[in-house]
């Protein structure tokens, strides 16, 4: 497989974290997983640190010259829009804007729904997420950050695209492309971690073994788009 250094580090740190989750799992569609991808699992500083530089060596490689601000969606894209933009600034010299939204508008003090940067004509906004599944977030905040200047949203970056399709025969990367206009790049697929994994021993621990890839391949030669 071809995959870079951030990449490898991003696997291993998802398989360590407990973030790539093994087992018997009911996603949202109601499909039986062998595996689930929780972001949730990052709980330290380090892991935080690191998460945030993998974001911005992907940014810095592909989308770099492609926006002025990172959007990330209540709740879990607010720690990755913040940690990446600190990570770009740092590490690659890019002192990109970096804006979240609350849940609800705040109707004191200086009020407003965003946080950080305020949107402006002409921005062009780069959205940060863990994951999509039903792009239930960003069919939330696609709108307000539109109602609220003439902006451009056409990027959007992921730690893992599960390839996923739906009922309607789309993945969640096909369905924002075709509802928003909007691309949508992973730093990991779910098949680089398979691949990756498979039989690799991780600090004395394998964590995809031979029983495990095959649960995990035949839920994708089922669902996903490969």
């Amino acid at each position: 497989m071809n995959i870079t250094d951030y990449q490898a580090k991003l696997i291993e740190l998802i398989a360590k974290s407990g973030v790539l989750m093994l087992g018997e799992f009911t996603t949202k569609s109601g499909r039986q997983s062998p595996y689930f991808i929780n972001s949730g699992h990052y709980k330290t500083g380090a892991q935080a640190e690191m998460v945030g530089t993998y974001y911005a060596e992907f940014i810095n490689e592909k989308l770099k010259d492609k926006f002025d601000v990172l959007f990330g969606p209540s709740y879990k894209g607010i720690p990755l829009c913040t940690l990446t933009a600190a990570a770009l600034a740092r590490l690659h010299n890019i002192d990109a804007g970096y804006c979240f939204n609350r849940k609800e508008a705040k109707n004191h003090g200086e009020g407003g729904i965003f946080v950080g940067w305020q949107p402006k004509d002409g921005d062009r906004f780069l959205i940060t997420e863990d994951v999509i599944s039903a792009g239930t977030s960003i069919r939330e905040v696609y709108p307000l950050l539109k109602s609220a200047a003439d902006v451009s949203i056409t990027d959007m970056v992921i730690s893992v695209d599960r390839m996923e399709r739906g009922y309607n025969g789309l993945t969640a990367i096909e369905e924002m492309k075709s509802e928003f206009g909007i691309t949508v790049h992973s730093l990991v697929t779910v098949v680089d971690i398979i691949d990756y994994l498979h039989n690799r021993e991780i600090d004395g621990k394998i964590y995809v073994d031979d029983a495990i890839r095959n649960k995990m391949e035949s839920y994708i030669d089922k669902y996903c788009a490969v």
